[in-house]
């Protein structure tokens, strides 16, 4: 799923406001990442960081707010060549939230109107029981 924001770069001379050359590039970059879903994200900084090489884990986390540690993830999964990844998914076969089961009919009080605890029945209003 796409991003809905895109993120503003916080590397130093972008934060300040100063002119400098890579400016449009980070624009870009962040424009770039907010179309892609999770994995591809942290694929593509995984290229970008060994594009680089030395202290582009920090310096993309500047520009992207990606954490270092997802860079890394990135890293190992394409030297693995993306073994473990599954193709026509974003997550893995049984993450992400837990299906919800639906409460079965009350056998009792099938038209689902409970009573309270306290004796009060929700339709009429009428106290029953003790």
């Amino acid at each position: 799923m796409p991003a809905l924001t895109i993120h503003t770069c916080e590397c130093g001379p972008c934060r300040r406001g100063e002119a400098h050359p890579e400016r449009e590039r980070h624009y870009q970059m962040n424009l770039f990442l907010s179309r892609l879903d999770e994995d591809q994200r942290r694929w593509y900084l995984a290229l970008e960081s060994q594009r680089i090489g030395w202290g582009a884990d920090r310096l993309l986390m500047e520009i992207t707010g990606i954490d270092e540690k997802t860079m890394r993830r990135g890293r190992e999964e394409l030297a693995a060549s993306l073994v473990n990844r599954p193709v026509d998914r974003v997550r893995q076969p049984g993450a992400g939230r837990p299906p919800v089961e639906k409460n079965a009919a009350d056998p009792v009080n099938p038209r689902g109107a409970g009573r309270a605890r306290n004796g009060w029945r929700p339709d009429d209003g009428a106290k029953v029981g003790p």
